[in-house]
């Protein structure tokens, strides 16, 4: 897996704009109405890493759900990134 450059990286942002990139990584940050809404989407989103054998380096407290995203492998962010980030997207508007 190739790792992607910082442009194409921030091209593929222009279609995520809850994420940024720093530290060769993409990273957001969710707010929900408790713990509970903000647990069922960490389910959910770990059924799709599973599907995608893709896994964030995530954490949360109470409400807020931290990602972070990158392809250790590669040493930085690739597409598996992306998709993922694509994913979860979905996952977190369906949970609105």
């Amino acid at each position: 897996m190739l790792k992607l450059t910082e442009k194409d990286i921030e091209k593929h942002l222009e279609k995520l704009p809850e994420w940024d990139y720093a530290d060769n990584a993409i990273h957001t940050e969710y707010e929900f109405n408790n713990f509970k809404d903000c647990f069922s989407a960490m389910s959910r989103i770990a059924f799709e890493c599973e599907a995608l054998n893709h896994h964030p380096d995530w954490s949360n407290t109470y409400n807020i759900l931290n990602i972070t995203l990158s392809t250790h492998d590669a040493g930085g962010v690739t597409i598996k990134d992306i998709k993922l980030a694509q994913a979860i997207e979905g996952i977190v508007e369906e949970e609105d």
